[in-house]
């Protein structure tokens, strides 16, 4: 059997060339889709990462700014923030890195966002039409994952899917764009009993623990299955996916690679939910702000 890599940087391309057309177009008729990070802290994963998307944004045409705001601002400040940016109508996406720092009201700073300005996709109302089945903005992350697949045309109707990973962020999203599918989903997490006996079943088998002392080991893994690497940890200086790649691959039908894999797709994803946010107030005639 031969194992089949799933290239995200290929496919991440060929989404940002899409994305830059549409780009174009929107700033034709006279709206340039335009991005706002915030960072609280010093976060080096967090730094690289927004660097990253910000370098990827100017090369679609979509412009960028960034907040750096120091890691003992207050929760009302990083809230008044929000409103200006939830306000100016020059903003169509609003990103705040994440994690927060621990003194931080996570659910409440997302809250804050306007769902249409919401391009992580992480609003309660946004992740409310997903399991719905009414797919508007879609976290990063999930949604590189389905267009990966997609791409390589691996089926995923009828199919059993299991996640290990139930946060807001990858496990739950991803559950429901596979039951808009309709596959098969079992999400796995730190209590499920006998992992390896539910893992060895699935048709598409997704690991996203990102820790030192986890891996999906052979033992893991059907026979032609297709293989999803979203897990990263830097062990001994070098990073790692939660897949034990080298001896899981002979097993497999498709695979991702850490890194090179969903990384870029969600950065990807990303530039494409700001140019559908653009493209959702551009129709809403940029309407008073309201979470509803």
């Amino acid at each position: 059997m031969t194992v089949t890599i799933l290239d995200g940087k290929l496919v991440a391309g060929e989404v940002k060339k899409q994305v830059a057309r549409q780009a174009e177009n929107l700033a034709k008729l006279g709206t340039k889709p335009f991005l706002a990070t915030i960072q609280v802290g010093d976060d080096p994963a967090s730094t690289s990462y927004l660097k990253a998307k910000h370098k990827a944004a100017e090369e679609v045409g979509i412009g960028s700014e960034h907040h750096h705001l120091a890691a003992d601002t207050s929760q009302s400040k990083l809230e008044a923030l929000l409103g200006q940016l939830n306000t100016n109508p020059k903003v169509h996406g609003i990103l705040v890195q994440l994690p927060l720092p621990r003194e931080f009201d996570e659910d409440a700073i997302i809250e804050k966002v306007i769902p249409y300005k919401d391009v992580d996709g992480l609003h309660p109302i946004n992740a409310g039409r997903l399991s719905a089945g009414k797919e508007t903005l879609v976290p990063c992350t999930p949604k590189g994952i389905v267009k990966l697949l997609s791409h390589y045309k691996v089926p995923i109707a009828s199919q059993f899917v299991v996640i290990i990973n139930r946060t807001t962020l990858v496990g739950r999203p991803l559950a429901n764009l596979f039951l808009n599918r309709d596959a098969t989903v079992t999400v796995c997490h730190s209590k499920t009993v006998n992992l390896a006996q539910t893992t060895r079943a699935a048709d598409i088998l997704v690991s996203a623990v990102g820790r030192e002392d986890f891996q999906i080991k052979p033992e893991h893994v059907k026979s032609d299955a297709t293989v999803i690497d979203v897990g990263l940890t830097r062990v001994e200086g070098k990073l790692r996916g939660d897949v034990d790649f080298d001896n899981v691959s002979p097993l497999a039908r498709f695979i991702t690679p850490v890194p090179g894999g969903v990384g870029p797709m969600t950065v990807a994803c990303l530039l494409e939910n700001t140019v559908e946010a653009t493209k959702i107030q551009t129709r809403r005639g940029q309407k008073e702000p309201s979470n509803s």
